[in-house]
């Protein structure tokens, strides 16, 4: 696997896999597709933009005849597809836009998969196309045999894509994996999710936003985990095969905020309880036995550690975050490009 495009690789998992592979391998060359939407952030790849085996092309999954040009031109021996919109509010309000870049996004980059004859298509999903779990039973786990029970158009248009993405490796025999993962969470985390928003909310002395009763329970996955495991299943794991990605790091919303603000010197009476989600999904959790059978991943980095390094990033990349929050990220693109 030479080389590898990646999508969506300005955004907060793609982008931390961009590092990973660059850091770990020599021989790798990256191409980044991104359409640099409000979560798509250039700056975010600023480390590796001058990095030799590194491109990035600014362009929309769902634009056939731009994908399909690059795919002629880089030829590339594998696609990472992490280019979705992702976030369950937004998917809420504006439906849209998730099912036109998550599910028509995908069929374009599997056309060109096949047209082009690339040897390994990966699909980046999530645990939510599972729907939740009861948080009275704590002994039951998402697999890869839980059937699919979405709750939200974000879910349901990725688990759209998930069967699009099956539907592929049945009819056209296309070289496919898929791996679901739990909540991510580590640097270059847009601010508009839970963990992000609590670190930037509490530095600034700011509100604290919680669902509900914050009873709500997900399984933490450091993000430079998920891209080992990633890695691991396009280089080994068996085409056609669904691979479950979990933390084993169960913790309920309002003990993630705690956590958070007892790391932070802050008060609990930052907390603001409001009105809960529509339709919000109860318990996530992954069974994460078939790709540590098959393959030997197992998640390395445990919710404590994880958080504190988490905290750390933030407040040591404050610019970062800064732009993020007024805006001006957005102005990095045309600094880079805008002349050329």
């Amino acid at each position: 696997m030479k080389k590898l495009l990646v999508t969506g690789g300005a955004g907060f998992i793609g982008a931390n896999f961009v590092y990973y592979i660059l850091n770990k391998y020599q021989d790798r060359q990256v191409v980044c597709i991104d359409k640099l939407t409000y979560a798509g952030n250039l700056e975010t790849l600023k480390g590796v933009m001058d990095n030799p085996n590194f491109k990035f092309v600014k362009a929309d999954i769902t634009d056939r005849e731009t994908v399909f040009k690059l795919f002629e031109e880089e030829k590339f021996d594998a696609v990472i597809n992490f280019a979705a919109e992702s976030h369950v509010d937004r998917s809420i309000v504006e439906p849209e836009v998730f099912l036109k870049t998550n599910i028509l996004g995908t069929q374009v980059l599997l056309d060109a998969t096949n047209k082009y004859n690339v040897p390994r298509y990966h699909q980046v999903s999530t645990d939510e196309v599972y729907g939740d779990l009861p948080l009275d039973r704590p002994d039951l786990f998402f697999t890869e045999d839980t059937p699919i029970h979405t709750s939200s158009p974000y879910s349901a248009s990725k688990a759209s894509a998930d069967l699009l993405v099956l539907a592929y490796y049945r009819t056209y025999k296309t070289p496919v994996t898929i791996s679901r993962c739990s909540n991510n969470y580590g640097p270059y985390h847009f601010p508009e999710k839970l963990i992000p928003l609590m670190i930037v909310n509490a530095l600034h002395d700011k509100a604290l936003p919680v669902y509900g009763e914050g009873i709500n329970v997900r399984d933490w996955l450091y993000v430079e985990d998920h891209c080992k495991a990633i890695d691991m299943i396009v280089n080994d794991g068996t085409v056609g095969e669904i691979y479950n990605i979990g933390g084993h790091n169960e913790r309920q919303n309002i003990e993630v905020v705690k956590t958070i603000i007892k790391a932070l010197g802050k008060d609990e009476s930052l907390i603001k309880y409001v009105t809960d989600r529509p339709g919000h999904d109860r318990r996530y959790a992954i069974d994460p036995t078939k790709i540590r059978t098959e393959l030997g991943w197992y998640p390395e980095t445990d919710f404590d550690t994880g958080i504190q390094k988490t905290i750390d990033w933030y407040l040591e990349n404050r610019e970062w975050w800064q732009n993020v929050m007024d805006g001006s990220y957005q102005e990095y693109y045309e600094k880079m490009y805008g002349n050329k």
